[in-house]
């Protein structure tokens, strides 16, 4: 079994970092590519947040090479739902395919349930994204369709507007 490390983020990550985000197929499911500024704002912004809260959006590094990321984070929108803690998860494309989100995802919610007491954990995706809800429901989180949502951050009428809204609690 690969050896799977949650971690804080190195400035190394930065490079295979944006090139994830860069690239088609990984965005696939969000409206935009991001940029390499962009991606350098969002690993600080993340890399603060457990410096801070001592947990967040971690690093994934498999056999010492940078992944992608999973972990938890506080939405910063408003939604019927909000405010929660969601679990999430990024992934370069050729790490899919191999359980590596789902072994780091079950670690990060041990985390929220065990390390933080948390009561509950939100996770979701956009409606189309089916590889991330399948994953979702490996994890043990339950959808319920009335709970879906148009996402804030989407213009209405965009494909990738409605999302899915799934909750685990602890014992998933």
């Amino acid at each position: 079994m690969e050896h799977l490390l949650l971690r804080q983020w190195r400035d190394s990550d930065l490079e295979p970092f944006a090139a994830m985000n860069a690239d088609p197929e990984v965005m696939r499911h969000f409206p935009a590519l991001v940029s390499r500024a962009e991606t350098a704002a969002a690993m600080d912004r993340m890399r603060r947040a457990i410096d801070e809260r001592g947990w967040g959006l971690w690093a994934v590094e498999v056999e010492g090479v940078f992944a992608g990321f999973t972990g938890l984070s506080i939405p910063s929108f408003s939604a019927h739902f909000t405010p929660c803690t969601e679990i999430g998860w990024r992934f370069r494309n050729a790490y899919w395919g191999r359980g590596l989100a789902c072994r780091a995802a079950r670690e990060a919610l041990s985390f929220a349930f065990e390390t933080l007491q948390l009561p509950e954990i939100v996770s979701f995706t956009a409606a189309t994204n089916i590889r991330s809800r399948r994953l979702m429901e490996r994890l043990g989180l339950k959808h319920d369709a009335g709970e879906d949502f148009d996402h804030p951050s989407i213009p209405q009428g965009h494909v990738l507007c409605r999302h899915v809204l799934y909750r685990g609690w602890p014992g998933v």
